[in-house]
């Protein structure tokens, strides 16, 4: 396994495989912001914003990629641009392909996130996942993420249920 930055130009160019990666997280029931079922057009034009972001710099992606090339996970880094802000960054959109989970893909992923970050100055990382997302709470708690709270009902999952999400925050140190 391989885990590499993507460009706009080939996360557009593999498009569909992140496509067909989002709609195996969302069939799967993580929270990530759309319901069931997956638009195909909705999942498009998401990544296709994503790729714009990658452009303008306000966003990296991270894929990781099995040694066929294959699409396995994928991760990003979104860097808040207000002044007051500039130290930190939203991990964002931490999914690994059902059928590959359980290899730490996603622990991997979140180093190079984390490393991305260091290198960009970010000294505070935070994110948002939900409670009832199957280990999601326990597996950034292992990686060193302090749990900072809840809010009741804050989103659907895919299914279309409330859950309360779980806000993460982590210092890193800069190198």
């Amino acid at each position: 396994m391989q885990i590499v930055a993507f460009t706009a130009s080939q996360l557009l160019a593999r498009s569909s495989d992140f496509e067909r990666l989002l709609a195996d997280a969302v069939t799967h029931g993580a929270s990530i912001g759309f319901m069931l079922p997956l638009d195909a057009d909705e999942a498009e034009a998401y990544w296709r914003s994503v790729a714009a972001q990658i452009e303008s710099g306000g966003k990296v992606l991270f894929a990781a990629l099995g040694a066929d090339g294959s699409l396995l996970g994928s991760g990003q880094l979104a860097f808040e641009s207000r002044a007051n802000g500039r130290h930190r960054a939203e991990v964002q959109k931490v999914m690994v392909r059902h059928a590959a989970r359980g290899r730490g893909i996603g622990a991997e992923l979140m180093r190079a996130l984390e490393a991305e970050a260091r290198r960009a100055g970010r000294t505070l990382l935070f994110l948002d996942t939900s409670v009832g997302v199957s280990g999601a709470v326990q597996f950034y708690e292992k990686l060193g993420y302090t749990f900072v709270g809840s809010i009741p009902d804050y989103a659907r999952d895919p299914d279309g249920a409330f859950a309360p999400n779980a806000i993460f925050f982590k210092r890193i140190s800069v190198t």
